[in-house]
């Protein structure tokens, strides 16, 4: 359903996805160098948060909670057929994201009462412009999304009480994250099937991927204990066998899309294998809950693989779209997305010396920096100009 074209303010406004996929952006580019001169004490953190929490706290709620806005601010007036949040309204909730940021930073000394009020507002208010469009629209098979995202500004919340109260948010951290988690095996299950069905058909193929049916809802409801056990409880037998049934139902899940059939258009090939991250993440946390990894694996495979690669794959994908730019990623765009691969492995061995004495972990920092750079280098103009035909928009849909 097209939108009367009513608004008449900067482009930069116009969509959600505009200023909250550029704020994603630029903020993933400053945040692991901040990170790093923090962890090797060249700069003192002023924050409410331990520099451990202040780091796992802005990636999941800082950027994370970016993204997620800049998609459903795009997505839900597509499945709802309303106006989305432009304008005036929308400059209002990027403003409040980026207050988030700098009163958890510390940038301006504020009472913990205060910095939590600030930063807890942005995703509850999200939930609820979201809950309020979807009701309105009658949108009932797309009311399951709110609940991660309302869970998640409670965890968000929750997040600074426990860091608060014990001196780590250890349980906060792992909820959000399975949260996120859990919002890419819910999407990403409709938006990889859907996006590869459209591009097989263009092709001419006949055998298309699955559609979400009842088997996925049958393995996103079996993840949910998973997720909560491990949350609660990550070091158990439990944890390891119900993480090793949810990765077994995702990779099945995956096995149905027909990803190897993509990697002709590697636009969406980086969505499958971003995806592909996250069983394998469970399978990480299954090895940790029984003492065979370090528990940081599973914890940066799901943050670095899954949740980086599906952002960067939907952010690139959403602004070609919607800013009537043709579907191919070119070389920048390739490197941006394969420079998460090394970034990973290079937390996955933080330790590794190389000459010079750089590290794993130096190299993690420095390819994860590089893939977003890259990233602002082709998105970031795109997103503050105005489209370059009047088609409408490619939809988002979750079908």
């Amino acid at each position: 359903m097209s939108h009367p074209q009513s608004y008449s303010g900067p482009a930069f406004l116009s969509y959600g996805f505009r200023p909250f996929f550029m704020a994603a952006c630029l903020f993933a580019v400053v945040i692991i160098p901040l990170w790093m001169l923090i962890w090797t004490g060249g700069l003192t953190l002023q924050s409410v948060l331990m520099p451990v929490d202040w780091h796992s706290h802005e990636m999941i709620f800082g950027y994370g909670s970016a993204v997620i806005a800049g998609f459903l601010f795009t997505a839900v007036p597509n499945w709802t057929g309303g106006m989305p949040t432009r304008g005036r309204p929308l400059c209002a909730m990027l403003m409040l994201w980026l207050a988030g940021r700098i009163a958890v930073f510390g940038a301006v000394p504020l009472p913990w009462g205060i910095v939590v009020s600030i930063d807890s507002a942005f995703l509850l208010v999200l939930a609820v412009l979201v809950a309020r469009e979807i009701i309105s629209g009658k949108n009932w098979r797309n009311l399951m999304v709110l609940v991660p995202v309302s869970l998640l500004g409670l965890s968000n919340l929750f997040f600074f009480v426990e860091s608060a109260l014990v001196g780590q948010a250890v349980v906060s951290r792992r909820l959000g994250l399975g949260l996120v988690i859990f919002l890419v095996l819910l999407i990403g299950g409709r938006i990889i099937p859907s996006f590869t069905r459209n591009w097989l058909n263009q092709k001419g193929d006949r055998h298309l991927p699955t559609p979400f049916g009842k088997f996925d809802q049958l393995s996103l409801l079996a993840t949910l204990p998973a997720l909560v056990v491990w949350v609660i409880w990550p070091q158990t037998l439990s944890a390891a066998v119900l993480m090793c049934l949810a990765a077994l139902l995702q990779t099945v899940r995956l096995a149905r899309w027909r990803g190897l059939s993509t990697l002709r258009n590697p636009v969406l090939a980086m969505l499958h294998i971003a995806f592909l991250f996250a069983p394998v993440g469970m399978l990480a946390n299954a090895a940790a809950a029984i003492g065979s990894l370090d528990a940081s694996a599973g914890l940066h495979i799901w943050g670095i693989g899954a949740i980086g690669g599906m952002t960067v794959a939907v952010m690139m994908r959403a602004t070609m779209g919607h800013t009537g730019r043709a579907l191919v990623s070119g070389p920048v765009l390739n490197l941006a997305f394969i420079g998460l691969i090394p970034a990973l492995l290079g937390r996955l061995f933080p330790h590794v010396e190389f000459p010079g004495g750089v590290t794993g972990l130096d190299l993690a920092a420095l390819f994860w920096t590089l893939s977003f750079a890259l990233l602002c280098w082709k998105l970031v103009p795109w997103l503050a100009m105005q489209r370059q035909d009047r088609k409408r928009p490619t939809p988002l849909r979750s079908r």
